[in-house]
């Protein structure tokens, strides 16, 4: 994929078929409306646990493509996606699904959204913890919004996020080879997932993301599996400073152009 990204327009995984229109009937004409409709159609894991949801839903957090989250949404409540759901009627899923659902329901209002995965700083203190946002384009700067926590004390403004509360992968790992951060509190909670290869692995998921490839968060390929093992070294830790770099820009094309080298593209396997 070369040449410059168009963010108002779908891509693979965020694309929705005309058969889920009518669900998408009168959605807001912000971006903030749009996202703060999201937090009433998503519904952690541990959440539906604690419902008590039949367990067999629970595969609804395998879901990759936006338009087979609405069609799940669709079957659960036939009702437009303006309408907040009751808990048990929201798709199960992680931040992850909060935040492409977002930025696929923004795109199809043709505002520009991007997704975002990196790590959140305000679920506990002194760690960093795997998490996705969106951002959207208003007047003349892109606003990072999470989607999930809106209308929650997490964070004091997180419609607007301030620098620092959300890193994505590169911002991470840039802060990281500066000396700014311990890697060591840098993961995915409830797991022994932490470290530098966490960081790594969420700043190649961000640049696919920056390229309208949005993966689940356990999703790997290229040298990303030898990286959480600890089997890479300096020339892919040189790589991932060009990955922080570029995703760090806000030069398209160049995004795009690193994202066709080798070892960086998802396979086509791994895509509808």
């Amino acid at each position: 994929m070369t040449g410059t990204i168009d963010y108002a327009a779908a891509g693979p995984l965020t694309t929705i078929s005309a058969t889920h229109a009518a669900g998408l009937d009168d959605l807001p004409a912000t971006g903030f409306e749009i996202c703060n409709l999201v937090r009433h159609l998503v519904i952690q894991p541990h959440d539906a646990q604690k419902l008590g949801i039949v367990e067999n839903r629970f595969a609804e957090n395998q879901l990759r493509s936006t338009d087979s989250i609405v069609g799940a949404l669709l079957a659960l409540n036939p009702a437009p996606l303006t309408v907040a759901r009751e808990p048990a009627q929201r798709v199960i899923g992680t931040c992850r699904h909060f935040a492409v659902l977002a930025g696929a329901l923004l795109r199809y209002r043709g505002i520009p959204a991007k997704v975002r995965c990196g790590f959140g700083t305000y679920f506990q203190a002194g760690k960093g913890l795997d998490h996705w946002v969106t951002e959207y384009r208003e007047n003349d700067r892109w606003v990072r919004i999470d989607p999930e926590t809106l209308g929650s004390s997490l964070v004091p403004n997180p419609g607007d996020l301030a620098e620092g509360e959300f890193l994505t992968g590169g911002e991470a790992w840039i802060a990281f080879r500066e000396g700014r951060i311990d890697a060591m509190q840098f993961g995915v909670p409830g797991t022994e997932n932490f470290g530098p290869g966490e960081i790594r692995g969420n700043a190649i998921r961000d640049l696919a993301c920056l390229n309208k490839v949005e993966m689940l968060p356990w999703d790997e390929w290229g040298r990303m599996t030898d990286s959480y093992q600890g089997k890479t070294g300096a020339d892919y830790d040189e790589l991932m400073d060009t990955i922080a770099t570029v995703c760090a820009g806000n030069d398209e094309d160049a995004a795009a152009n690193l994202y066709a080298a080798q070892d960086l593209t998802v396979p086509a396997s791994l895509l509808p």
